[in-house]
């Protein structure tokens, strides 16, 4: 990449998180009662649980994840692997599924690139293989399968599976189903409650059943801003990322946040 453009991509970078901090600051959200080292507590207690009961369970999770309520999220088979800097959240109604089923050995399972966000209710299950790249976004819904699980004759074994290929930043809308075989090019956007059984070229919107592009993107007029750039610079996010927790939580105490949770006021 050329120095000029790199540079660019840096200032775009800090530009954007700069945008974010005085949003969030500002934003009228609904106030978190908690005092802040309660919200330390409780993002430990998540690190220790994934640690314990959830990493064993992948082949490859990498550093400086985030799970939210990893106590939804269910691992079964393998190999399953996460990258670096990968953000799972899942919810009571809706757990994250990682899945590999198979009557063969030495497959490849279930590959997740850096910097992905994997959304509540998604669900990833595989009989060969599902690669996801660098920066891709699920939402909350999305399935994906490289299987039909079922021959459409022959209902009793495994059907055929084909290979099933996320490129870099591909975001896949809410509820979206990919199916066996599929290959969607990078920066592809999936609409919601898409039904994706062809291949999808890179730079272009796709919605509908059956998916089809909708719409052309050119990333020579408008640059992606991607979440692996959003982790170029860890740290200073980290730190970013306390200060505004710090802010938003100051002055909350451990008997306001009771009271809150027992006796919850309007509007609060």
């Amino acid at each position: 990449m050329p120095e000029k453009h790199a540079s660019k991509r840096n200032y775009t970078v800090k530009k954007e998180f700069r945008a974010f901090y005085e949003a969030v600051k500002s934003r009228p959200v609904r106030k978190d009662h908690r005092p802040y080292y309660i919200k330390q507590l409780h993002t430990r207690a998540q690190s220790l649980y994934v640690n314990h009961f959830l990493r064993p369970q992948f082949e490859c999770l990498g550093r400086h994840f985030n799970f939210i309520q990893p106590w939804y999220v269910e691992v079964f088979g393998g190999p399953v692997r996460l990258g670096e800097h990968v953000c799972v959240m899942a919810a009571a109604d809706n757990r994250v599924r990682f899945s590999v089923w198979s009557n063969e050995k030495d497959i490849a399972g279930i590959t997740v690139g850096d910097a992905c966000l994997v959304s509540p209710g998604a669900r990833i299950s595989a009989a060969k293989s599902i690669t996801i790249g660098n920066s891709c976004m699920l939402a909350s819904g999305v399935y994906i399968t490289d299987s039909d699980w079922h021959d459409i004759y022959n209902r009793v074994t495994l059907g055929p599976a084909r290979p099933v290929v996320l490129k870099d930043n591909v975001w896949v809308g809410d509820n979206a189903m990919i199916g066996k075989g599929v290959t969607i090019g990078e920066n592809t956007i999936v609409g919601a409650r898409a039904v994706v059984m062809n291949d999808l070229p890179a730079n272009v919107i796709a919605a509908g059943n059956p998916a089809r592009v909708v719409r052309e993107l050119n990333p020579d007029e408008q640059p992606f801003f991607t979440r692996g750039q959003w982790f170029e610079d860890a740290e200073s996010l980290h730190r970013g990322l306390q200060a505004i927790d710090q802010g938003m939580l100051q002055g909350n105490t451990l008997l306001g946040w009771l009271r809150h949770a027992w006796f919850p006021r309007r509007g609060e």
